[in-house]
């Protein structure tokens, strides 16, 4: 009830939100049954409650009619539930005597018949006007923020983060997994739709992370551990073993070609599996850091057994000429270990991108039966001047391709694959077409479903394509086969599709084929969820807290995302959308500190019998158990008020603020009570 039993003088206001509420509401009739319900002292309708005047009009109505709770029905809190706070605050009351009450997703958003609606809206008002009367003033508490930074994953995302950060004065720790940061985009050759040198692009800017003084880089790394909280975080980074010590490296690369292995052998993953490369390598010349790393897995010097640490054992069958190359730099270590930083940090940025389709998933498009069906990263490191074959495009008998057939929508737009558009497919492939046409001259096909060219300067990249002669067949590639019907289709791979234009089937030969497919949440996507305590939509990428109004924020405070890991983009809005990340953790941490919400659980002492069962329930491992009191203690600064303790509590001694018994109670019976 109210403090000091005071009279209850509750302001009921109801939101037309336009006609997205009053198209099925009375709201009028809403707020003429309110005004009889006990202990309203004032009840009101709005065109727009959220708008300055309705927010002045609660202002006003406070000071002039003595109001002490309120309450208002209209779209969702996650919305406006701050907002209206905000005017309860500056109208003189403490900013949680206010219940918002959805009446727009929970009511006319999901019902037809207008009567019925505005039933319900009487009864979501009537509960919420009953459980106002049992509201208590609350405090939000304020969290200094950690002013360090970690951004995890080194392609163009977390490149351009770290640096507009690092620039901004912030001390920035960048995590990559592989050897070298430059993620996908350093695999390519050129940029649509302006058809820019990619490496000329990004490797000033991998350049300048490897040397500002405010960015600490540690590639080859992952995070394996995040505690704490908003402002707060500790974070566990380990450090794989590249058996080089990087202090002592300066990048000369002597001792690749002095390895006992003259000619590179083993599967080169950053091309593809186009090129081979030795067991110490660098993986391609622009990497940053300029460091080898020997793979253990093929090195002689390793023994193919683990010791019980699961770091290899060291063997001596190698002549180790790699070590006589390096001479008195002495940066080869062979004994060298995983190790483990910890970190603390006030924000994070999540930054893990994506990876592409696997295309052996489409049996019927041949990946992997016939070798000269290729992926499009596949030709972007073909086409490549630092690729496998220097820029030459050939088949893998090293002929040139004479005719060429590009497949859109591999993997993208399929019910039976993957149902979203991956958005870059159509350019990447309109730019591969350019550039194969421009290496090798063949005749060049695009097979497409639709062509879908929607950013700045894409539609002109699509007319230039057309007016190169390029040939675009509009249908879903049926089958990709080496059974020939003709003589002319001998030797050829044969592409069968439905031209849904000409109105019948089509048989293709080519000499290439190149299957455009498309993007998906990376494999451990769901791993790394967990790690920060996200969420990730239907399709697997991580999900932002509005996809309008919070598009770079997450269901946890502190942590932000941006890039291809929270679905498809290109580069232009990756960078973009990484920019606007690095801006949300700036704001963050230059305010110094982080407002808490109060609707936090808290434990009665004396009520606790310290079974335990709360402590493994609780998803922010917020709780944990005084040895010596025998109690459960709950750290609100880690506690996000979802309630699960306070349910599974069997001596019932959790309690959450803003969800206290009588407030619950008290509300259901408004929705249970009969008109």
């Amino acid at each position: 009830m109210a403090n000091n039993q005071e009279e209850l003088r509750i302001g009921f206001y109801v939101c037309h939100c336009g006609h997205n509420i009053a198209a099925m509401v009375d709201c009028s009739a809403v707020a003429k049954f309110v005004e009889k319900l006990p202990h309203v002292a004032l009840s009101r309708d709005y065109k727009y409650m959220c708008s300055d005047p309705g927010q002045e009009l609660v202002k006003q109505d406070i000071k002039e009619h003595k109001l002490n709770r309120i309450v208002v029905a209209a779209c969702s809190p996650l919305l406006h539930e701050h907002t209206f706070r905000t005017a309860v605050e500056a109208g003189g009351l403490n900013p949680f005597f206010f219940q918002m009450v959805n009446i727009r997703e929970h009511d006319a958003w999901v019902h037809s018949d207008h009567g019925e609606a505005t039933e319900k809206a009487k009864e979501l008002a009537r509960a919420a006007v009953a459980r106002v009367a049992h509201h208590k003033a609350q405090e939000v508490k304020k969290v200094p923020v950690h002013p360090d930074v970690l951004v995890v994953g080194g392609g163009i995302a977390g490149i351009h983060a770290a640096l507009t950060m690092a620039n901004a004065g912030k001390k920035v720790f960048l995590v990559e997994r592989e050897p070298s940061i430059g993620g996908h985009m350093a695999k390519f050759d050129k940029t649509f739709p302006t058809l820019d040198c990619a490496a000329c692009i990004l490797t000033p800017k991998m350049s300048e992370v490897g040397s500002h003084p405010n960015i600490t880089l540690w590639s080859y790394s992952d995070v394996i551990k995040v505690d704490g909280f908003v402002g707060n975080y500790t974070v566990q980074v380990k450090r794989k073993a590249r058996y080089i010590i990087e202090d002592l490296c300066t990048g000369c690369q002597d001792c690749i070609p002095q390895c006992v292995f003259k000619e590179p052998k083993f599967f080169d993953r950053f091309n593809e599996g186009l090129g081979k490369r030795k067991p110490v390598y660098i993986p391609f010349p622009q990497a940053t850091p300029q460091i080898v790393l020997i793979d253990p897995e093929v090195c002689l010097n390793f023994k193919r057994n683990k010791n019980p640490d699961g770091s290899p054992v060291v063997g001596d069958k190698c002549k180790k000429t790699c070590v006589d190359a390096c001479g008195e730099k002495n940066a080869i270590d062979f004994t060298q270990k995983d190790e483990i930083k910890e970190i603390k940090v006030g924000t994070i940025l999540v930054c893990t991108g994506f990876k592409s389709f696997d295309a052996k998933r489409i049996p019927q498009y041949g990946y992997g039966t016939y070798p000269n069906v290729y992926t499009a990263l596949e030709i972007e490191r073909l086409v490549n001047a630092s690729g496998p074959t220097g820029g030459h495009v050939v088949l893998r008998d090293g002929k040139e391709p004479k005719a060429i057939g590009i497949i859109h929508c591999v993997g993208s737009r399929d019910k039976k694959t993957n149902l979203w558009c991956s958005r870059v497919c159509c350019m990447y492939s309109l730019k591969l077409a350019h550039l194969l046409k421009e290496h090798t001259g063949a005749e060049i096909y695009n097979f497409y479903i639709d062509m879908r060219a929607p950013g700045k300067g894409y539609e002109e990249f699509y007319n230039k394509l057309l007016e190169e002669g390029n040939n675009f067949i509009r249908g879903r590639v049926g089958e990709v086969t080496d059974w020939a019907f003709t003589k002319e289709e001998e030797g050829k791979l044969i592409i069968r599709v439905e031209d849904t234009l000409a109105g019948f089937v089509r048989r293709i030969p080519v000499d290439m084929v190149v299957l455009a497919t498309g993007l998906e949440p990376q494999s451990d996507a769901q791993d790394v969820r967990r790690l920060f305590n996200m969420s990730c939509g239907s399709e697997g990428f991580f999900l932002e807290r509005h996809p309008k109004l919070a598009p770079v924020n997450t269901f946890n405070d502190g942590i932000y995302i941006a890039g291809a890991c929270q679905g498809p983009r290109d580069i232009p809005d990756t960078v973009a959308q990484a920019g606007a990340a690095a801006a949300e953790a700036m704001a963050l941490i230059d305010r110094g500190y982080i407002e808490q919400e109060p609707n936090t659980a808290y434990i009665l002492a004396e009520d606790c019998c310290g079974c335990k069962s709360c402590i493994p329930l609780c998803p922010y491992t917020a709780i944990t158990y005084d040895e010596a009191t025998k109690k459960a203690i709950i750290n609100e600064a880690l506690c996000k008020g979802c309630g699960t303790c306070v349910a599974s509590c069997p001596s019932g001694s959790i309690v959450q603020r803003l969800f206290e018994d009588a407030e619950v109670f008290s509300e259901i019976e408004g929705i249970l009570a009969k008109n």
